[in-house]
């Protein structure tokens, strides 16, 4: 961690080693893309440089296409999805002519849904107003549907086969179900550990994931998905994947 002066010394031993190998490779990085993003409170504000170049300082970056501040939120990201989302919705609304849901559908789920769930598993929207706002094209997509005028939004939902952009849950529990057998093994042990269990009351694969200090953890994927997996029935979570979408369908009923 770089909260202290010798965490500091460390990063940029790292970043002159980097600096070296880069020349013996005969290699240039680029500039302005070089940049700096302090996390965390009380966070020293350390410059570092690369050769004579000091490196910039920002409060936001992207990280595996995702857009993540100082304070690890996603609000700016749930802004740029909602845009982009947005602009595609403008582009189907004017070079489809059809309002009929069997064209609009297909179209919605295929290129305007994608861009409002990345990256929710694992860094889901931590505020209500992020949240409403990706809802917001969703329900703008069904307006534009005929046929579905008389409905509620909830109602459209059903009718289409669609689901609300805040419940994550199904999305969740098969995540975790991958993580636990095996695919993603590497980074599911980083993200929490099965205890098993003989235990009547539970599904015998209890998870176990790292204590946080922060708050803002909880919204993360191994504390969101922790609760509602130990309460999932001890048949299906030892089933396999396919067998486990199955079964998870008829039992979220009880977990909504």
């Amino acid at each position: 961690m770089a909260d202290t002066p010798a965490g500091c010394a460390a990063i940029q031993q790292d970043l002159d080693r980097l600096e070296s190998w880069a020349q013996r490779n005969l290699m240039k990085f680029k500039k302005g893309k070089r940049r700096v993003l302090h996390l965390g409170r009380n966070k020293p504000m350390q410059q570092y440089r690369l050769r004579a170049d000091l490196l910039a300082s920002k409060s936001v970056e992207r990280d595996l296409g995702a857009a993540v501040n100082d304070k690890l939120t996603l609000s700016q990201q749930c802004a740029l999805a909602a845009k982009k989302a947005n602009g595609i919705l403008g582009c189907i609304k004017r070079s489809v002519a059809s309002r009929t849901r069997e064209v609009l559908l297909p179209l919605y789920t295929a290129l305007v849904r994608p861009h409002l769930e990345y990256p929710v598993q694992l860094r889901a929207p931590q505020f209500k107003k992020d949240e409403e706002l990706l809802e917001r094209v969703q329900w703008r997509a069904m307006t534009m549907m005929r046929g579905l005028e008389h409905l509620s939004y909830e109602e459209r939902l059903r009718e289409l086969g669609l689901f609300s952009l805040k419940k994550r849950l199904r999305g969740d529990l098969i995540n975790a179900s991958k993580y636990l057998k095996g695919r993603c093994q590497k980074d599911g042990a980083k993200l929490f550990s099965v205890v098993l269990s003989n235990r009547t009351r539970d599904n015998g694969h209890k998870l176990k994931h790292r204590k946080f200090r922060l708050n803002m953890r909880k919204n993360f994927f191994p504390l969101r998905v922790t609760e509602p997996w130990h309460r999932l029935p001890r048949g299906f979570v030892e089933s396999p994947l396919e067998i486990f979408k199955t079964c998870l369908d008829k039992v979220l009923c009880s977990l909504l």
